[in-house]
């Protein structure tokens, strides 16, 4: 039988956060409760996760503060955001600071659950893709290790950011249609989302600006395409 996944969940409130435990465990997953910020980041240093479950608004360090803090040490982590708040702006920072999804209060459990699959799934065909390595000019990008390297010099990629970067690579040269790579990446084309993956394109643009015969180019209205030189 296959081991469900350890959960980092970081709530204060105490209603929310015992009906939760309750339901992550009775779906088999592991669950380790954090009550503030503070006692979330000393848990995820005690062990590793899964998939990390953050308030955004926690006492002593918020959901945002707690989620700078982990990108620090792991960049590859799923974190889900749970907010009682719907301001565009937030969930773009949320995706910002690298997180995998993003759920407004009030949610249903099943909807929690689904999630929480989805990402773990793609956790798992992430971590085994079907090509070694791409060449992107002067790069080399190494999915497995999330990994972009030119010459001596590594950059370490979130996982949206693989996975992105990925898709864009399995589409060299050709359109990749927004609705596609928010489908393959995000599983879902949500407005909000769109919006998160303008925000990952200008990072890997970033990360690919010291190549000039590599970049990722605007088909208006339509999505993308990664161009390279061969």
């Amino acid at each position: 039988m296959e081991q469900k996944a350890k959960i980092l969940l970081v709530e204060d409130d105490p209603n929310l956060s015992d009906v939760l435990t309750d339901f992550l465990e009775m779906l088999g997953y592991r669950v380790v409760l954090a009550v503030d910020g503070s006692k979330g980041l000393a848990e995820f240093t005690k062990e590793k996760f899964d998939l990390l479950i953050l308030d955004v608004m926690l006492p002593v360090m918020d959901g945002f503060s707690l989620a700078a803090e982990i990108r620090k040490t792991d960049a590859n982590v799923p974190i889900i955001f749970l907010t009682a708040r719907g301001q565009m702006e937030d969930r773009i920072n949320g995706f910002r600071l690298g997180c995998d999804d993003y759920i407004a209060k009030p949610f249903s459990s099943e909807e929690l659950s689904l999630r929480i699959e989805a990402i773990l799934r793609r956790c798992r065909l992430e971590s085994k893709p079907a090509v070694e390595s791409y060449t992107l000019g002067q790069f080399v990008f190494d999915p497995a290790n999330f990994e972009l390297r030119r010459k001596d010099k590594r950059i370490n990629l979130t996982p949206k950011e693989a996975a992105l970067l990925r898709v864009l690579c399995e589409h060299k040269n050709m359109l990749l249609t927004r609705e596609k790579a928010l489908k393959e990446v995000w599983g879902d084309d949500d407005y909000f989302i769109g919006r998160s993956m303008d925000v990952f394109i200008t990072k890997l643009r970033k990360y690919l600006k010291d190549d000039p015969d590599v970049a990722i180019v605007n088909v208006h209205g339509t999505g993308f395409r990664m161009e390279v030189k061969e």
